[in-house]
């Protein structure tokens, strides 16, 4: 039986109340009774340990097994009532603040966030003036977060301008919206009628929007499971190189490779794949000195090009 990440948080949160009530328990047992392996209840239980009360990682729970039995050492201690210190309580708060004020959100859920807002506030005590003072922007503001949600809940087509940075141009495109999601920045997954292919388009690049009383019909397509990241290079896209002294060692934590390998100046050699080489070119001018690209050749002069580019246009501001 396939399971997702849900189904197995649901079954550990099952798993909890079951073990606390049952010390001893037999892993046979307890495999039986929730219709899983043994295999799948050991690999749950080597889980359970890292998760407790406080994302500070106190608090955890002390679950162990023999192979045979299970034992709970401190259920007593994780089944005190929850108390949140000054720091959760304001995260919790500022978060909170910030979706309630969010485009697109229904009334009813933003009324019943603003309640528990307010129980929150009235907990928290002093950590609650502290989090008045903090505030969050979401980056889709002008109402382009609203109309992509108003599209998706009435099934409509938009119209759009959009900023594709790899050809540094704004496009018209007509798109049917499939579903909004957030990785860093806020996103809004569609079929693209122009291209007559399912495309990505981050909130904060669309320049202008409108909602048209077209249907919205997409192709009925696998959702991309995003729990690697949203880019997720495929062997058959082109391979990049791209050296980097020291100071540009933070590309290969941020974008996906396939090796860095070290260099002598403490620099790496990265070696990675994307779709859009062209999309590269914006790297380039941002390591500068840090580093440069390797290959392939046509993104290499394609590189220089825009770093002439630049500065031709720095030089002749810096005249004016």
């Amino acid at each position: 039986m396939v399971t997702n990440a849900i189904d197995q948080t649901r079954r550990m949160l099952s798993l909890v109340t079951y073990l606390r009530e049952r010390p001893g328990a037999h892993v046979s047992d307890v495999a039986r009774a929730f219709g899983i392996t043994e295999d799948e209840l050991i690999s749950d239980l080597d889980v359970l340990p890292m998760c407790g009360t406080s994302f500070r990682g106190g608090d955890l729970l002390d679950i162990d097994t023999d192979g045979d039995r299970i034992w709970w050492h401190n259920p007593d201690d994780v089944a005190e009532p929850l108390r949140l210190a000054a720091d959760e309580a304001t995260a919790l708060l500022v978060a909170a603040r910030a979706v309630s004020t969010l485009p697109g959100l229904r009334e009813g859920d933003r009324q019943a966030l603003l309640r528990a807002t307010a129980k929150l506030e009235a907990a928290a005590g002093e950590a609650a003036g502290a989090s008045s003072r903090l505030s969050v922007t979401f980056e889709s503001e002008g109402g382009v977060f609203a109309e992509v949600d108003r599209a998706i809940s009435e099934r409509r087509r938009l119209w759009l301008r959009y900023y594709s940075p790899a050809r540094d141009e704004l496009t018209e495109r007509e798109v049917d919206p499939i579903r909004l999601f957030a990785l860093g920045h806020t996103y809004m997954e569609a079929w693209c009628r122009h291209s007559e292919a399912r495309r990505t388009f981050r909130l904060d690049r669309v320049a202008e929007i409108r909602l048209l009383d077209e249907p919205s019909v997409p192709p009925e397509i696998e959702l991309r499971d995003l729990s690697e990241g949203l880019v997720q290079p495929s062997a058959d896209d082109p391979e990049v190189v791209v050296e980097v002294g020291p100071g540009g060692r933070w590309v290969a934590e941020y974008y996906p490779h396939d090796s860095a390998e070290e260099l002598p100046d403490g620099g790496l050699r990265i070696t990675l794949r994307t779709p859009e080489p062209a999309s590269l070119r914006r790297l380039a001018l941002r390591l500068g000195g840090d580093g440069h690209i390797v290959s392939p050749p046509e993104l290499v002069a394609s590189a220089r090009e825009a770093a002439r580019e630049a500065l031709a246009a720095y030089e002749s501001s810096g005249q004016a």
